[in-house]
C-alpha cells in the first residue's frame, strides 16, 4: 500500500461531543477506504503530539474550524504540511471549513480525503508563530470569543474570503470592542493609515495580503501587501483581534507576514 493510503485520522473531542454519529459515519469511511490509525485526542498537547508522530501517514482532522486551526499552525511550514479535513459541528462552527471549499458532509468529506486534490495555501504568521487561516480583524468586533492561546492563534486562505466566515461559540465570553483607539497601519514598510479607525481586515489569497483599512473620518484604503502587515496601537492599552475564531491581546503592536502556499488542504476535484 503507498504512502497516501496511510491515514491518522485525529479526531477532536470537541467533535466526538457535539455529533457522535457523524463521527461515527467519517470514521466508517475512512477506515474503509485506506489503512488509517485513528487517535482520539482529550487535550490540545495530545492533539499535537498525534500530528507530531504521524511518520508517513497523511493527517485528517475530524473537527471544527478550531480543530482546522490548530492543525495549521501545528503543521505549517513542514516538508509535509497536508491536511484533509472532515469538518463536524453546528453550522456557525464549520464556517471556515466550508469557505476554504471543504464538503460539510461526513461521507463527502471524508471520501474527499480519501481521493481528493491538494490545494496550496497562503498563511498569515505572527512574530509569535500564531496563525490566521481565513481571516483577521482589528478590532474583534464586539462578538463573543475566546480568548486565543500564546501557543496557537488562526489563520491563512485559499479563495475570495468574505468576513463573515467564522461566527463565536456558543456561551464563550466577550471581549469588549475597542472605541476611539488610533491604528497605525504599515504594509511592506510603507505607511498605509494613522488615524482614528472603525476598522481593518486583512486576508491572504494570491500571494499577498489584502488589507481594509476604514478611517473613521475618510473613505476606505485597500492595499496588497507582499511581506508584511504591522498594526500598532499609538494611543490607549492596545488593541484586541480576531484571528479566524479566537480573540488575541491587546497588544500594543503585532505584525503578521505573508507566508505564500506554505500548507495544503485536500478539497474535491474541480474545488
Amino acid at each position: 500500500m503507498s504512502a497516501p493510503d496511510q491515514l491518522l485520522v485525529v479526531i477532536d473531542p470537541v467533535a466526538r461531543r457535539s455529533d457522535g454519529e457523524s463521527v461515527r459515519i467519517a470514521k466508517d469511511v475512512l477506515c474503509g477506504g485506506a489503512a488509517a490509525k485513528v487517535c482520539l485526542p482529550d487535550t490540545p498537547e495530545e492533539f499535537a503530539r498525534a500530528l507530531a508522530r504521524r511518520g508517513g501517514r497523511r493527517p485528517v482532522v475530524v473537527g471544527d474550524d478550531r480543530a482546522l486551526v490548530r492543525a495549521v499552525g501545528l503543521l505549517h511550514g513542514s516538508d509535509r504540511a497536508e491536511l484533509s479535513l472532515v469538518p463536524v459541528g453546528p453550522e456557525e462552527t464549520v464556517r471556515l471549513a466550508s469557505a476554504l471549499g471543504a464538503p460539510l458532509g461526513p461521507v463527502s468529506a471524508a471520501r474527499t480525503a480519501l481521493g481528493g486534490v491538494r490545494r496550496r495555501m497562503d498563511l498569515l504568521v505572527d512574530e509569535d508563530g500564531g496563525v490566521v487561516v481565513g481571516e483577521l480583524r482589528v478590532p474583534e468586533g464586539g462578538r463573543a470569543a475566546v480568548p486565543a492561546p500564546s501557543t496557537v492563534r488562526g489563520w491563512g486562505t485559499a479563495r475570495s474570503l468574505v468576513r463573515t466566515l467564522v461566527g463565536p461559540p456558543p456561551g464563550a465570553a466577550r471581549v469588549p470592542q475597542m472605541r476611539g483607539h488610533r491604528l497605525r497601519v504599515e504594509v511592506d514598510g510603507r505607511l498605509l493609515g494613522d488615524d482614528l479607525v472603525d476598522g481593518v481586515t486583512v486576508a491572504a489569497h494570491d500571494g499577498t495580503a489584502r488589507v481594509e483599512l476604514r478611517p473613521r473620518a475618510s473613505r476606505p484604503v485597500r492595499y496588497a501587501a507582499r511581506r508584511t502587515v504591522t498594526i500598532s496601537c499609538t494611543a490607549g492599552p492596545g488593541f484586541h483581534y480576531r484571528a479566524d475564531t479566537l480573540v488575541g491581546g491587546p497588544v500594543a503592536s503585532r505584525t503578521w507576514t505573508v507566508r505564500p502556499s506554505s500548507w495544503s488542504l485536500v478539497l474535491p476535484p474541480g474545488a
